[in-house]
């Protein structure tokens, strides 16, 4: 009984694991509503200092104190976009110094 047990909790937790990390790896799209709003972009480069003038080079979502990734990853969560992720060198109006 306990070897069941322990391979029906198995299985499930591995079920949800894999849903988590398919979820997870959802990208954001530039086009999305809330993207647009806070002028996200997946490049910082191309980022338009007169449509958004808060911006400042060197300011990417991987050195932004919001960036839930290491700094080293091309892809990381933000707590304002939700399970998707923002691209390292990626820039939005809500862009914070980390501490």
């Amino acid at each position: 009984m306990k070897t069941r047990r322990t391979f029906l909790m198995t299985v499930a937790a591995g079920g949800v694991t894999l849903a988590g990390a398919a979820h997870a790896q959802a990208r954001l799209d530039e086009k999305d509503a809330q993207a647009v709003a806070l002028g996200y972009l997946h490049d910082a480069t191309k980022v338009d200092s007169k449509k958004q003038p808060k911006y400042a080079a060197g300011q990417v979502c991987s050195n932004c104190a919001l960036f839930q990734g290491k700094s080293a990853d091309a892809w990381g969560g933000c707590p304002l976009f939700g399970a998707r992720q923002v691209a390292s060198k990626g820039w939005c109006s809500a862009w914070a110094k980390k501490p």
